[in-house]
């Protein structure tokens, strides 16, 4: 019996289809990425270099390396890669405050005073302390976006 439906089956995958079933896409998807609606996202590309030269990292940098270049151009360290000034060992009642957009977030505990352990990485949450496993240093998550940003709720609930 599966024999003769083998011929059958592979003749009805050679048959054409109907254009309903392949082009079964929602319209309102379509339309919504053809409509002026929504804002572009901001384009971060430089102006080249001009004929005959050589090219600078300004002229060329494209994305967040250019936002980077732009922001060390201003003074402003547009990634914040400052470590944390450790002037005090962190504990339960008054653990160090790291600042972050999202949830989560990974730090490394060097120990207090600074490298007197390995670094350990630790991967703190919004919900609870997180406490270092050498040193026993106390850290909690501050989610900063409300601040910097008032008037926009956070996706991230807390």
């Amino acid at each position: 019996m599966l024999r003769l439906l083998r011929p059958a089956r592979a003749l009805a995958r050679c048959q054409p289809r109907p254009a309903a079933a392949i082009a079964a896409r929602p319209f309102s998807s379509t339309l919504r990425a053809r409509s002026d609606h929504h804002a572009a996202p901001p384009q971060l590309l430089g102006d080249g270099a001009s004929a005959g030269t050589v090219p600078t990292d300004e002229n060329q940098a494209t994305g967040l390396e250019r936002l980077q270049i732009l922001g060390n151009l201003e003074g402003i360290d547009v990634f914040d890669m400052k470590p944390l000034e450790m002037t005090r060992l962190g504990t339960v009642d008054e653990p160090i405050k790291i600042h972050s957009w999202f949830p989560e977030r990974v730090i490394g505990c060097t120990g207090f005073p600074a490298d007197s352990h390995d670094t350990l990485w630790l991967n703190l949450t919004s919900k609870r302390n997180a406490r270092c496993p050498e040193c026993g240093s106390g850290t909690l998550i501050f989610l900063t976006s409300s601040l910097l940003y008032p008037n926009i709720q956070s996706p991230f609930p807390l």
